[in-house]
């Protein structure tokens, strides 16, 4: 079983046979990005050499001043971690631990609120295993996938028990805010890999670091925990863990495809925000004509803008060298996007809010988006979506709803809604991107014909 996607950034060209193509208006999402930054540690995905994955720390002091990026946290921020453990060989089944370390390099004591956290393992936690592409998620058992897992949790405001509600840091000292197993041995292959996801507040300035090591043994060779000592000489003495994964393209580059690579650095941005309405002069979003749609991409990366030319990919404030320029994919960002629908016409009109997951293009080669007629093997989005909105009969409605979705899946409607003449209907609908999805997605407002 696969428990991540194959390097699922390198641009996708040849799609296979079967499209169908829905004219509808594809239109730039409004809103931006927030200003939070967040702690990304993506790479390598797959750490087979213990070392530094990433650290903010100065470099001051430490063996390989280039793995440390010197970027203090302060106030909000975000902490996400997404790494892959293997066996070397049949033999050396040795448990590589995940350890995110907080300093606090000042003179008075910080308090670190962890407002909501998450961390899971593939196995057994969260495995891979075949879902429908739509089901009712009210009491958030349903995910497939770690990542998955995670961003249902955090969607929930959840905070487990995994991570402390706060963590209070003496002057120039350290803590740590996961120290957390990824086991290999009686697992077939020996594969497993970890999600892991926090939001923190801090009073005062923090380094952060996240770092690998095998598990230290006890005199009878039982494998322990590292300790805070442990990973503070890690920090110190080690070189970047490997191996490092492909290079990204370089953003100006025009030949040949394009590599995201994937993500070790700080990127701004937690939640994306958007009142989606017909302009900035209004504050509707007024219904498609009967059978006409509406469609936001969502998570649009350089090549993948679905012909609005808009890229959501979370900016760096500072990265390896050999990483991702941007945060493409946002993983954990969530997108809180609100819909103020209005019905203009003089008759009731039934109307539909979907997520859909179209072939990726950038200039769009129809008139419309492109998908497929029957289902295509690569799952290119599993995750949780919780909508609010009034019912028909005037109801207060939250509902979640787990998606699975493939390549090129027009999908189903995630509400339908049957708006009066000259009536009014918010929907708001917020999700979390979960690592092991491959964007861009949409948002669509579609009003359907009468059958």
């Amino acid at each position: 079983m696969l428990l991540f996607l194959p390097d699922l950034f390198i641009a996708q060209t040849t799609p296979p046979a079967k499209e169908l193509v829905k004219i509808q208006e594809v239109r730039p999402l409004p809103g931006k990005l927030d200003q939070i930054p967040t702690f990304n540690s993506n790479s390598p995905e797959k750490v087979l050499k213990p070392g530094i994955l990433l650290s903010t720390f100065p470099p001051q002091g430490k063996k390989m001043p280039a793995a440390h990026l010197n970027f203090p946290f302060q106030g909000r921020f975000d902490v996400f971690a997404h790494h892959v453990a293997q066996a070397s060989s049949g033999k050396d089944l040795r448990t590589l631990y995940l350890g995110i370390l907080l300093h606090n390099p000042d003179q008075k004591t910080v308090k670190i609120n962890v407002l909501q956290g998450a961390s899971y393992l593939s196995q057994p936690d969260a495995p891979f295993i075949q879902l429908p592409s739509f089901s009712q998620n009210i009491l958030g058992r349903v995910f497939a996938g770690p990542g998955d897992r995670v961003m249902n949790d955090i969607l929930r405001g959840r905070r487990r028990n995994i991570f402390p509600a706060q963590i209070i840091i003496p002057p120039r000292q350290s803590r740590m805010l996961l120290n957390a197993p990824i086991p290999v041995k009686d697992l077939t292959p020996p594969l497993n890999g970890r999600s892991t996801f926090a939001r923190l507040h801090s009073n005062g300035k923090v380094y952060a670091a996240s770092l690998a090591m095998f598990a230290p043994t006890n005199d009878d060779d039982k494998e322990r925990a590292p300790i805070l000592k442990e990973w503070l000489n890690l920090l110190d003495n080690s070189e970047i863990a490997g191996p490092r994964d492909k290079a990204p393209t370089p953003p100006n580059a025009t030949n040949g495809g394009i590599i995201y690579g994937r993500v070790a650095g700080v990127a701004q941005g937690s939640q994306w925000r958007a009142l989606i309405t017909d302009n900035n002069k209004v504050k509707y979003l007024t219904i498609p004509q009967p059978g006409k749609a509406y469609s936001y991409p969502l998570s649009t990366v350089p090549g993948g803008t679905l012909g609005t030319q808009q890229i959501q990919s979370a900016k760096m404030l500072v990265r390896y060298p050999d990483t991702a320029y941007s945060a493409h994919g946002n993983y954990g960002i969530q997108y809180n996007l609100q819909l103020p629908l209005y019905n203009k016409s003089k008759v009731s009109q039934r109307v539909t809010v979907s997520i859909q997951t179209p072939v990726k293009e950038d200039r769009l080669s129809q008139r419309g988006l492109r998908f497929f007629s029957t289902p295509v093997p690569q799952v290119f989005f599993r995750g949780t979506i919780r909508l609010r909105y009034k019912n028909d009969r005037g109801q207060r409605q939250t509902r979640y709803v787990h998606l699975v979705q493939r390549r090129g899946e027009p999908g189903k409607p995630l509400a339908t809604l049957n708006i009066p003449a000259s009536d009014r209907r918010l929907v708001e609908v917020d999700f979390l991107y979960p690592p092991d999805a491959t964007p861009p997605q949409v948002l669509t407002v579609s009003t359907p014909l009468d059958e």
